[in-house]
């Protein structure tokens, strides 16, 4: 048989985002409450090894590149946004969480930027508490992609120049 934390390994590393403990233990066919034990000695392996793979649990499990290793990561996979989508996301990003419609009203074509933005891990989208409209806001993977440390101001100048230098190439 196999063993539980090389199945919960593969799982991660197939799903490239974040699992609950529960997801986790749907997907394996066992108890959540045997995921945790495992999970956490498999986290403890990874923190314990000098490698470049850790297992983040900040909004769920995932197996991911440490820090230190972000920049070869994004020389072999860079996150490629059209100016269009990159002006969405600075709207996003400003008037965060924002209502879809709002978005809408301010940028045509945002609900395929935001589609785009949602599979590419920058933003998500979650029913206020009427549950009637979609707020959107920026990720975590939003943060460590544009390598914000807290200052949102920062950030906004950054993609306005990135911008800038898309629409001058």
């Amino acid at each position: 048989m196999q063993n539980l934390k090389s199945r919960i390994e593969a799982v991660l590393f197939v799903t490239a985002k974040a699992l609950s403990l529960e997801e986790i233990a749907t997907y394996l066919d066992v108890e959540p409450e045997e995921i945790e034990e495992s999970i956490l000695e498999l986290i403890m392996d990874y923190a314990s090894r000098d490698g470049a793979l850790e297992i983040d649990d900040e909004n769920g499990y995932i197996l991911q590149v440490k820090e230190d290793y972000s920049d070869i990561v994004e020389k072999i996979c860079p996150i490629d946004l059209s100016p269009a989508v990159l002006r969405t996301l600075l709207v996003i990003a400003l008037k965060e969480p924002i209502r879809q419609t709002e978005l809408v009203k301010l940028r045509s074509g945002a609900y395929e930027h935001v589609a785009e933005l949602v599979e590419k891990g920058l933003v998500s989208k979650h029913k206020d508490k009427n549950g009637r409209s979609i707020n959107v806001k920026t990720t975590a993977k939003f943060a460590e992609y544009f390598k914000l440390k807290g200052d949102t101001r920062a950030l906004v100048q950054q993609l306005e120049k990135d911008l800038a230098e898309k629409n001058n190439a």
